[in-house]
């Protein structure tokens, strides 16, 4: 177990077999101090307890995604009433 602090891009660095791995967390973490549980790799809240996040280490990657899809959400909206969309020339 080791305590850490998430950095201001949301990440927090941890080392295993010999290589940093940089595991996301994301902006909303971002200078929360946490415990690093490496045996199960599981990150929580120090002042909290909350578990963040738990996850499997993938040692062929250096970097560890949280998972969620890249970029904001897109919002689809309804073509209006009465156009018909666009079919090109």
């Amino acid at each position: 177990m080791r305590t850490d602090r998430i950095d201001q891009a949301g990440i927090i660095t941890l080392r295993a077999a010999g290589r940093l791995h940089h595991t996301c967390m994301g902006r909303t973490y971002t200078g929360t101090r946490v415990l690093v549980l490496v045996h199960d790799i599981a990150i929580v809240n120090a002042a909290t307890g909350e578990l963040l996040r738990e996850l499997t280490l993938d040692t062929t990657k250096g970097y560890q995604p949280t998972g969620a899809p890249k970029g904001p959400k897109r919002k689809r909206f309804p073509a209006p009433k009465g156009l018909r969309p666009y079919r090109g020339w």
